[in-house]
């Protein structure tokens, strides 16, 4: 199967599929939890219950394009993280 890394369905796993959704036959588990879970604004369906990021109704992840979306968001953070790293270990010009 062409790009078959970006793809992969558990079908075995008893929570298969773990959202609800329209089309199962391409529900992708590839990111069974989501590496954007930590992000405040992750691009995802989320509510906030109780203070807690609660992503039982989104399936972006799971979505054909979701793998795209992933990667992009990750790719973003770690920019901005080395971005930040790097102003950090600038020495202070002003002393």
């Amino acid at each position: 199967m062409k790009h078959s890394f970006k793809f992969f369905a558990n079908k075995d796993c008893r929570y298969y599929p773990c959202h609800k959704t329209a089309d199962p036959e391409h529900f992708n588990c590839l990111f069974c939890f989501c590496p954007l879970y930590f992000l405040d604004d992750c691009g995802g369906n989320y509510k906030m219950t109780r203070g807690v990021k609660d992503c039982t109704d989104c399936t972006l992840p799971h979505d054909k394009g979701g793998y795209a979306h992933v990667l992009k968001r990750l790719k973003t953070e770690f920019t901005e993280m080395r971005k930040n790293a790097a102003e950090a270990e600038k020495p202070d010009e002003s002393a």
